[in-house]
């Protein structure tokens, strides 16, 4: 009988294979499972929806050559090795898109261990029918750039944010990360890296106003937190809440 660790585990290999980061025997293995289970083929293809749109938020940019090197070298490849390397098959992995959005600075590790957050083995939370499985958001510096993205999976009731090109903090201040529901007062969410993935918990409340009313937004704040329980440093990040494939 399979557990729901067995499934979560199944749908974290899934998820890798979509992304390119298997190593070639157990890519072989799922590559079998996805021509011979309808419900391998139907995961595989769900990854895929729900990771394509991902890389089709941010315009194509030519990563430069040191983000390369960082990827090479967290492969443990050698330079010299590359001309023997096998391309390998089309899709996220070789997609720019994509490694813009993961954080031009992430390495195919980084990817993993995202994933390996989003497919959790912790108590789920039941969506009503209605409910959209999965939510995203561009949250936008006041430069216009995109400072960090966020995942919302709402059945695992988890977010994760993912910095891209965060603004600098003075010594002793970090980022905070806030849901601001239309026409009410902002609601901690956590504190947020800006030179690495995290994984936020999202309790019912928070659960409860997520949707395309509310915004995020991510405040300068002493690195333990607002002691206030609202903003008190400025704001330098917005975005707005919608629907991700699922």
């Amino acid at each position: 009988m399979n557990t729901p660790l067995d499934r979560d585990q199944s749908q974290l290999r899934y998820a890798e294979y979509v992304l390119g980061v298997l190593d070639a025997d157990a890519r072989a293995e799922v590559a079998s499972e996805v021509q011979t289970s309808d419900e391998a083929a139907t995961a595989v293809n769900l990854w895929h929806r729900r990771l394509q749109p991902m890389s089709e938020e941010i315009p194509p940019i030519e990563p430069p050559d040191h983000v390369w090197a960082r990827i090479q070298q967290a492969l443990r490849f050698e330079a010299r090795e590359r001309a023997r390397i096998p391309p390998a098959r089309a899709g996220l992995w070789e997609n720019l898109r994509f490694w813009h959005w993961l954080g031009l600075g992430a390495s195919a590790m980084a990817a993993a261990c995202l994933l390996l957050l989003v497919v959790t083995t912790g108590p789920r939370i039941a969506p009503s029918s209605s409910a959209i499985p999965f939510m995203a958001s561009s949250i936008t510096q006041t430069g216009g750039h995109v400072g960090w993205t966020a995942t919302m999976d709402i059945q695992q009731a988890r977010m994760i944010v993912v910095p891209v090109a965060p603004t600098s903090f003075a010594q002793g201040k970090a980022p905070q990360l806030w849901l601001v529901p239309s026409g009410q007062k902002p609601i901690s969410i956590g504190m947020i890296a800006t030179n690495a993935p995290t994984a936020l918990k999202l309790d019912r409340a928070l659960l409860a106003q997520l949707g395309p009313t509310a915004a995020l937004a991510v405040s300068v704040e002493p690195v333990g937190g607002s002691p206030t329980g609202q903003p008190t440093g400025p704001v330098v990040a917005t975005g707005a809440i919608g629907a991700a494939q699922g």
